[in-house]
């Protein structure tokens, strides 16, 4: 998958460091309306409500998913330390636990509200864009605030955080000023009079803390999102995972599908229209199981109102001839019988929701053809949730189906029982094989 060099840099600088970029910070003083800078002067919370303030502030640190990149496996929740390794170098999650010396426990809640909205660190400088304020910037004020209490009241961790390890020019933030001039537009989310009051919930919780947009949108060579195909699907860089379309979109979106297909996919994990698998599972699992029946609804409702849009063609086309593919087709029916009809049934209607459909599942016939390779390579189960809370796995195939054989079989479901889907190749399965899961 040969890249031109200019979206490969940005596009693992904005998509890794905002997760893992240090991201707590102060800013301009001159960011917010009126009546959110006036929060600042209210009178200090009673004991009651500041525990109420911080149980809200729990549920919305699960909602952004916040966890997800601030605590290593076996580590102290919030404490940061994750690594992550790029081609330009390696990046670590910050310590937001209330430490006074390696932590935030000398910030303020204006310092936080700041940097939530501005994308700027204490000192100033600029933060990666992929940490990601460009939709944080919608939170409100006082959920904001109530974030922040929830931080400062669970237990300090002592732990030094690593410095980036960014080499020139990528440690140049200065340069971010330009970026955020282009693409990010301040201000927190003003609700739309002409719709309900469910539908702005939604796109509040899908827009700002959920930061949907952030995988399920393409970006552009400078790492910017793709405004005229919001939503409509995107790769996610380093990960070779393919973020469906959002949008109505019935070949590549949820366009047949129901909110409440919609809503099990979200906050179990599975749904009759398929299962989570990938970076997604992570989210479902940390964030979205534990988020209330009504915003999970919410955002259902938010997220099938969204128009089709064009899809940025920001993925390897696949080029096979069409005797090479009838050859492959061939192969992969006697594989699929043999290893996959049990499961998916030889008419690939499958067991919904344990296991899911193959016939009609828009995730395996997008030309992007990343995920059900993927699958098939590595298997894998769907996230352990509150409503679905053993979950049935796809066993690996890596070790077991040559190139060849992966190539057709993913051929086969892609083209049969009406999917409209197009033949791999063995050269990207071989590809992907090569490729690290994460």
């Amino acid at each position: 998958m040969q890249r031109k060099t200019l979206f490969a840099v940005s596009a693992v600088v904005i998509a890794a460091a905002a997760a893992l970029a240090p991201v707590f910070w102060s800013g301009s003083s001159s960011i917010g309306t009126g009546s959110a800078m006036a929060a600042t002067d209210a009178a200090p919370a009673t004991a009651v409500s500041q525990a109420d303030l911080i149980k809200r502030g729990a549920y919305l640190a699960r909602a952004g998913d916040c966890i997800a990149c601030h605590m290593v496996r076996g580590g102290k929740p919030y404490a940061g330390g994750y690594a992550l390794p790029t081609p330009f170098g390696t990046l670590y999650s910050p310590n937001l636990t209330p430490d006074k010396e390696t932590g935030i426990g000398t910030w303020t809640s204006d310092d936080f509200y700041r940097a939530m909205h501005t994308g700027r660190a204490k000192d100033g400088s600029f933060l990666y864009p992929a940490f990601p304020y460009t939709s944080y910037t919608k939170v409100t004020r006082a959920d904001t605030d109530a974030i922040f209490a929830y931080l400062q009241s669970i237990p300090a961790v002592h732990q030094e955080n690593h410095a980036n390890a960014m080499p020139f020019p990528f440690n140049i933030r200065m340069s971010l000023l330009g970026w955020q001039i282009m693409f990010m537009s301040r201000g927190e989310y003003e609700p739309d009079p002409a719709k309900s009051v469910e539908w702005n919930r939604g796109a509040y919780l899908v827009e700002g803390l959920g930061h949907c947009a952030m995988c399920h949108t393409s970006i552009n060579p400078l790492g910017g999102p793709i405004k005229s195909s919001a939503y409509a699907g995107g790769l996610i860089p380093l990960q070779n995972w393919y973020a469906p379309s959002l949008t109505s979109d019935k070949e590549e979106g949820i366009g047949d599908w129901t909110v409440e297909d919609l809503s099990n996919f979200l906050q179990k994990g599975i749904s009759d229209k398929g299962a989570v698998y990938g970076p997604m599972s992570s989210v479902v699992h940390e964030s979205m199981q534990y988020m209330s029946d009504d915003d999970i609804r919410a955002m259902s409702v938010y997220l099938k109102s969204l128009p089709q849009k064009g899809r940025a063609a920001d993925h390897l086309q696949l080029v096979v001839s069409d005797q090479f593919g009838k050859e492959l087709l061939k192969q992969g029916a006697g594989i699929y019988a043999a290893q996959c009809a049990t499961c998916h049934q030889v008419n690939g209607q499958g067991k919904p929701p344990q296991y899911p459909p193959l016939a009609g599942n828009q995730s395996i016939t997008m030309d992007a053809a990343y995920n059900p390779i993927r699958i098939v390579l590595n298997g894998g189960y769907p996230p352990s949730t509150f409503g679905n809370p053993h979950p049935i796995g796809m066993p690996p195939f890596a070790q077991s189906l040559s190139d060849r054989e992966i190539a057709a079989v993913v051929t086969y479901v892609r083209m049969t029982w009406g999917n409209q889907g197009k033949p791999v190749s063995p050269q990207q399965v071989s590809e992907l094989r090569s490729t690290p899961m994460d």
